[in-house]
């Protein structure tokens, strides 16, 4: 009976051992799980935005819109079939876009790598050793197979924070990805409404030339029947020449246009094939900015400025970290295998090896560099404050200017709209009554000459405000939404 006793008295201790045992390790990871992470918590910074875009503040219809022009998609907002082609062309070939989405691979890994030094490492380590000594006459083989593992315990959250910092940081990239589609989409946009604009001053140019060409014939044949002076041809040859003289400047500034757009297609310089031509570009009836407080969300350079600020904010948490002990948990296992004729009789065959150990480690003096380093990240971390709203100010620059732009553009080029058709008016009824001997041809060449510029600047009127257009929907944040 006392045996049967004494053998419940041993269960019930060994239980107890097991059972304190199970609660230290919960305890552990309790302790692992919910420590406590040093360093500031972050909190985005409070910015008032303005309540309304300069020039709109007293148009309530625009002030009430919540809906922006730029939360339309790319492919709604640029309709010409030919300039969507090229935009998918651009985001599927560019290689600023090709670096930018590699940087959010090596972001990711990176991520990873932080955020390995989490979990315990293990590293398995292998020996095989044998011979023969021939003075004694002895052979052995061994082989040794063991397994190291370390874990750093995150009390204060150093890693945790490093974990973190290392996630805004792709979160940052992946924004800045972003922002490169806004400007890549807008870019193409841009340079293609420019080309468009050349080809339109081109055709005006041609179409003068063919106009004067006849017009030369018409006056040396009146000079013949004298009804017309030298000075009429001269003068209208002056005109035509003119108007050659700028079809190469033209021609050479449509091939640059067209290697520029090539670039961001990806491509080589070469043609590039048109849609509608400029007059018949889609112009859409308004422009609505959207609410202010909208911008901060849909802009991506802020929204990738203030990643960056929550990876500086986490990085004064590994600051700190470094302040307080280090510990490390260490053990080994495995075992050796082998035979020696030398000790066969005196040990067995197959030996267990294991081993733990931990490790603290607490700085006592390291002449301020713990004290610099943390400095150092709390003023990376006020620098970058500064740079996200500073960002915020430069996108409400940025809107204000393009809407004002725009606004201009428009304006001027519907007063150089009713100027040409004025001028055309004009050159008719000149026509009219030197043909009627009413007044002389040099009333006609001025028209015609006055006619062919103010053609010329319409045509670059209609490219601005496509242009500002352009502009203006970067602006706002648009452009980044990639077609399904």
């Amino acid at each position: 009976m006392a045996l049967q006793a004494d053998r419940h008295k041993a269960r019930a201790r060994m239980q107890w051992k097991k059972a304190s045992a199970g609660c230290m390790a919960a305890a552990l990871a309790s302790i692992l799980l919910a420590g406590c992470k040093v360093g500031p918590n972050y909190h985005r910074p409070a910015v008032q935005p303005p309540t309304a875009y300069r020039e709109l503040s007293e148009n309530p219809q625009v002030r009430a819109q919540t809906t922006s022009y730029a939360d339309l998609p790319w492919w709604q907002v640029f309709q010409d079939p030919q300039l969507q082609e090229l935009i998918r062309t651009a985001i599927n070939q560019n290689y600023d876009l090709q670096i930018a989405t590699e940087r959010i691979n090596a972001g990711r890994a990176q991520v990873a790598v932080t955020r390995s030094a989490l979990f315990p490492q293990v590293q398995g380590n292998g020996d095989f050793s044998g011979g023969k000594e021939h003075n004694f006459q002895t052979k052995s083989n061994f082989l040794t197979l063991t397994a190291d593992a370390a874990f750093q315990l995150d009390f204060f959250g150093k890693l945790r924070r490093a974990t973190e910092a290392a996630r805004a940081e792709l979160l940052a990239t992946e924004d800045a990805r972003q922002t490169v589609i806004l400007t890549l989409v807008s870019d193409v946009a841009s340079d293609y409404f420019a080309l468009l604009q050349l080809d339109l001053q081109l055709q005006i140019t041609h179409d003068t030339v063919s106009t004067q060409i006849d017009s030369v014939k018409l006056t040396r044949l009146r000079l013949e029947r004298g009804v017309a002076t030298k000075l009429d041809v001269l003068q209208a040859q002056q005109v035509l020449d003119t108007a050659n003289a700028q079809i190469p400047d033209l021609e050479r500034q449509i091939a640059q246009e067209e290697n520029a757009i090539s670039i961001l297609l990806g491509n080589y310089p070469q043609a590039v094939p048109r849609g509608s031509p400029l007059v018949e570009q889609h112009l859409p009836p308004e422009v609505p900015p959207g609410l202010p407080s909208s911008l901060i969300e849909r802009r991506p350079d802020i929204r990738e400025a203030e990643q960056n600020l929550v990876a500086a904010n986490a990085e004064i948490g590994v600051a700190k970290a470094q302040f307080f002990p280090q510990i490390s948990l260490t053990g080994s296992g495995g075992g050796a295998f082998g035979r020696s004729n030398a000790f066969s009789g005196l040990m067995s065959s197959q030996l267990g090896i294991w081993s733990y150990g931990a490790q603290v480690s607490q700085p006592i003096f390291t002449g301020g560099a713990l004290r610099g380093n943390l400095r150092l990240a709390e003023s990376q971390h006020q620098q970058l404050l500064i740079a996200y709203r500073q960002s915020i100010q430069r996108a409400f620059g940025d809107v204000s200017d393009s809407l004002i732009g725009y606004q201009k553009f428009h304006e001027v080029r519907v007063r150089q709209q009713d100027t040409v058709a004025d001028l055309q008016e004009s050159v008719r009824l000149s026509t009219m009554r030197y043909q009627g001997g009413t007044t002389t041809y040099l009333e006609v060449l001025d028209g015609q000459r006055s006619l062919f510029a103010a053609e010329l600047t319409l045509a670059q009127a209609r490219g601005n405000e496509y242009q500002s257009l352009v502009q203006l929907y970067r602006a706002l944040g648009g452009g980044w939404q990639q077609q399904p």
